[in-house]
């Protein structure tokens, strides 16, 4: 809702798995944990989607993560445990490698 808020169109999961409330089995393959898969956001981009566009969802998404974060007191068990946006990406190169 907070990026509808800010203008950006956005869905917690697949097309295909509109309405579900399970993690998306492309993620779990990919070894995140349900946790984490449970917290996908869905971006799609079209022909007439400029370099502005994507800088403001960017910028749009990074807010609404702060946002949330300090809104939860879940974050932080996850951030203890590496699984903060620097080693999900890690981890995320590794099982891309």
């Amino acid at each position: 809702m907070n990026l509808d808020l800010a203008g950006v169109g956005a869905s917690s999961g697949s097309a295909c798995t509109s309405g579900s409330i399970e993690p998306s089995h492309v993620l779990e393959a990919m070894g995140l944990p349900t946790e984490i898969s449970l917290g996908a956001v869905r971006l799609s981009l079209g022909r007439a989607t400029s370099a502005e566009d994507v800088e403001y969802t960017a910028g749009a998404l990074a807010d609404t993560v702060d946002r949330l974060r300090e809104l939860s007191p879940e974050w932080e068990p996850f951030r203890e445990r590496g699984l903060d946006a620097e080693g999900l990406a890690q981890g995320l190169v590794r099982a891309a490698g």
